[in-house]
């Protein structure tokens, strides 16, 4: 566990320092690392740890209660910010945003696969492939598009590109399709060590683009909390855990993975909306800060208990 903890800040360290040693290629060379983990590495991941996925009925019930839970997040963070905080619409379309899209695979996966191994990383990946990509794909760019001040892409374009420009998708398709000699014991082994790039390069990139943000004027440093942020910290980190053990009282063989994920931080695709859409982005750069480290000092502190 301490492994990932030290990945982590090195891997943010690293990233802060190149963005001010090469402001000019640190974000761009982070975002093009983070395409090729999207094309070359995630695709595999999935595949091979698909292959060999049996479904249980814990595990779909699980999978639904996920979706059911990204949505009652949603709604949360519709609720707090615009009928109770009354907040401008690109700040709660960051709100809502930020609250829904968790850093599943970058954090998750390698997460899961150090504290539970490689069994539930399988179970992880099936359950992210549905849950997280139907709440990027629908929930937030749907989000984006209605709170945001640039008209961004329609609602067929978003339909178009989940299913022809979403290389987990093919692989998701493939692996359900494809025989279990396909995917040999060692290949499922050599994937599940990839985990470990898109921790480093994630990361990395989280400190070259919030640090990119920094020096735009975006995000201050420190950042200063203020309530759209806790709104965000309440939905993703207490909310979003909350309600899916809430969801999946009455199934029993739910995967424990499942609820590994559930508790992630906010994940980088926030900014990605925001920029698209034209959130607010000091409120989604904010929300990965705050809730990337409180989720890696509560993860330090039960490390050293533990």
């Amino acid at each position: 566990m301490l492994w990932i903890l030290i990945a982590i800040v090195g891997s943010v360290a690293a990233g802060i320092y190149g963005e001010h040693r090469w402001p000019e290629q640190a974000g761009v060379g982070s975002r093009r690392g983070l395409l090729l983990i999207l094309y070359f590495v995630l695709p595999p991941i999935v595949f091979f740890n698909l292959v060999h996925v049996e479904l249980s009925f814990g595990g779909g019930a699980g999978i639904a209660a996920g979706v059911l839970t990204a949505a009652c997040v949603g709604l949360l963070a519709w609720f707090i910010s615009v009928p109770l905080l009354k907040l401008d619409r690109p700040v709660a379309g960051a709100v809502i945003v930020s609250s829904i899209l968790a850093n599943t695979s970058y954090l998750g996966y390698p997460l899961i696969y150090t504290l539970m191994g490689g069994d539930a990383l399988t179970d992880a990946v099936l359950f992210d492939v549905v849950v997280s990509y139907l709440t990027l794909m629908i929930g937030a760019f749907g989000v984006g598009a209605a709170f945001g001040t640039k008209a961004g892409e329609g609602f067929r374009q978003r339909l178009k590109s989940f299913f022809f420009k979403n290389p987990l998708l093919v692989a998701t398709v493939l692996a359900l399709l494809a025989p279990a000699s396909f995917a040999p014991d060692i290949a499922v082994e050599i994937s599940r060590i990839l985990v470990l790039i898109p921790l480093v390069v994630g990361f990395f990139a989280v400190g070259a683009i919030l640090t990119e943000e920094v020096r735009g004027g975006v995000m201050k440093v420190p950042p200063r909390p203020h309530r759209p942020l806790g709104a965000v910290i309440a939905c993703r980190l207490v909310a979003a855990p909350a309600l899916l053990m809430l969801f999946t009282l009455p199934f029993s063989g739910v995967p424990s993975s499942y609820y590994v994920l559930a508790v992630m931080p906010t994940g980088l695709n926030s900014m990605i909306v925001g920029h698209a859409y034209g959130l607010d982005l000091r409120t989604a750069a904010e929300s990965i800060v705050y809730t990337t480290t409180i989720f890696l000092l509560g993860l330090a502190a039960w490390t050293v208990l533990s």
